[in-house]
């Protein structure tokens, strides 16, 4: 089987990159092993040609980038070949900040307020993480707003929702989103106002494990998200806030896929088809850098 597998930042975003090549190196070396031929797109080339070449050779694809370019690179994967990502339509809801929370909000799930005065979490309406991120008491930037400041644990969880909508005849199966791992973020409030994010661990047993999965499950389905799910969220004593709904991979996986016995590429495959695993196992613990960096402890 020829897979593609485009990484955006690699070779186009050098802030970015360092975690989109360890994502990237992760997949890759999963899919060899699974036995597939995997195809990227050429550094010095028009990454959208290269995507539009690549995917006609290719059986399968999946494309990682940042927010406000992820819909539209999905589509040439979907036009091109069989996409075992997130849909086009759902990524470009969740690169929404402020549409995407509304709609989580209007199902009753929690997620910050907008505030417009006072000191403030500053962040770009289709921006990626903790990217350009400040907490201040000032004006946003055009394409920015603000957002009320939690006090909680910053926690993500990593789902795989299976075949939900594209292909439903065929593949639509109405299993739960397979949860993989709940992960601790290391999120830094920096002197100067500036929010930055450097890494975390995984996995975390949490004594709210099963709410913060039916939270996170309802926000995948909420927003009709499929394949790799992250879901950031602010846990404290008496709720649980959403704030944000990364509808592709994310740097955690570097440390689940260290630590998960099965192979990532084969439950990513699998739940494009509606069939994926009732479960994971996960052994030992991964600390993570933001630059993909794995330290790995045994049970």
């Amino acid at each position: 089987m020829n897979i593609l597998l485009a990484e955006y930042t690699v070779h186009h975003d050098p802030a970015l990159a360092p975690e989109g090549r360890a994502m990237l190196q992760v997949l890759a070396d999963s899919f060899a092993r699974i036995g597939c031929t995997v195809h990227t797109p050429h550094p010095g080339k028009d990454f959208g040609e290269e995507m539009v070449r690549l995917a006609s050779l290719c059986d399968e694809g999946l494309v990682i980038a940042p927010d406000s370019l992820l819909a539209r690179y999905t589509k040439m994967v979907e036009d091109h070949t069989r996409n075992i990502g997130c849909n086009s339509f759902s990524v470009a809801v969740c690169a929404n900040k402020k549409r995407a929370g509304m709609i989580l909000q209007s199902h009753g799930i929690a997620v910050p307020a907008e505030i417009t005065e006072g000191k403030r979490i500053l962040k770009q309406i289709t921006g990626c993480g903790a990217q350009h991120m400040r907490y201040l008491d000032q004006d946003p930037l055009e394409g920015e707003f603000g957002q009320e400041y939690i006090e909680g644990e910053h926690l993500s969880l990593s789902l795989v929702g299976s075949r939900v909508v594209g292909e439903t005849c065929l593949y639509y199966s109405g299993t739960k989103p397979l949860f993989l791992a709940i992960n601790r973020q290391d999120i830094r409030f920096n002197p100067d106002g500036s929010v930055s994010y450097h890494g975390g661990e995984t996995p975390v047993h949490h004594s709210r494990e099963q709410e913060i999965y039916d939270i996170g499950a309802k926000a995948l389905n909420v927003l009709g998200c499929q394949g790799y799910v992250g879901v950031d969220m602010v846990v404290t004593a008496d709720r649980i806030y959403v704030v944000d709904v990364n509808p592709r991979m994310t740097t955690s996986i570097v440390g689940i896929a260290r630590c998960m016995k099965e192979e990532l590429a084969r439950v990513i495959l699998d739940a494009s088809y509606g069939k994926a695993p009732e479960s994971v196992h996960l052994a030992g613990h991964a600390s993570f850098s933001s630059d993909g960096t794995v330290t790995y402890a045994g049970n």
